[in-house]
């Protein structure tokens, strides 16, 4: 395997983030949902006008992990009001790591994290924090290896169908 370079995104970037998203979430949760939920999800989740909005936010950071001209994978981090839920200044959220099915068990998914990690750092953030959906054991045990405990839960809802996350956070040093 080619080494993978993680750069932060742009407004350049608007259609990988898109093209990354969709093709990702696709395979990570079309068998546990219906078809109709899942285009409507994709369909709004990764609008134009929704991604602009989100790369265009200054609370809010975007990285994508290429392998040369490929782009493999991305990490979503919010501060600030641009976090999901908690909205606590002292935290950063990890909103998405989203990662090919192609690249899996390939280290993409720890590069991301580590840049999560060192973005948290670097803007002087007491802790750490995300949810994933409790069905999605792989991603729990990535987080618990990485030093995250769950410290709630909280409702996802696609389309019509309410899913439970768990929520994770690990305190930084």
């Amino acid at each position: 395997m080619t080494s993978i370079i993680i750069n932060q995104a742009n407004i350049n970037d608007l259609e990988t983030i898109q093209l990354i998203g969709r093709q990702t979430f696709k395979e990570t949760f079309a068998a546990s949902n219906t078809v109709e939920e899942m285009e409507k999800y994709l369909t709004e989740s990764f609008s134009t006008e929704k991604v602009k909005t989100e790369l265009t936010n200054p609370e809010s950071l975007f990285f994508i992990a290429w392998e040369e001209d490929n782009p493999v994978g991305y990490l979503k981090v919010n501060s600030g009001n641009a976090q999901t839920e908690l909205q606590d200044k002292t935290s950063l959220e990890i909103e998405r790591i989203y990662v090919k099915s192609s690249h899996h068990g390939k280290k993409v998914g720890q590069l991301l994290y580590d840049q999560a990690l060192e973005t948290a750092k670097a803007l002087q953030k007491a802790y750490i924090w995300l949810g994933v959906w409790e069905e999605n054991l792989k991603a729990i045990q990535f987080y618990k290896k990485n030093g995250f405990v769950e410290f709630d839960k909280h409702i996802f809802r696609l389309g019509d169908d309410e899913q439970t996350d768990i929520m994770m956070k690990k305190v930084l040093e």
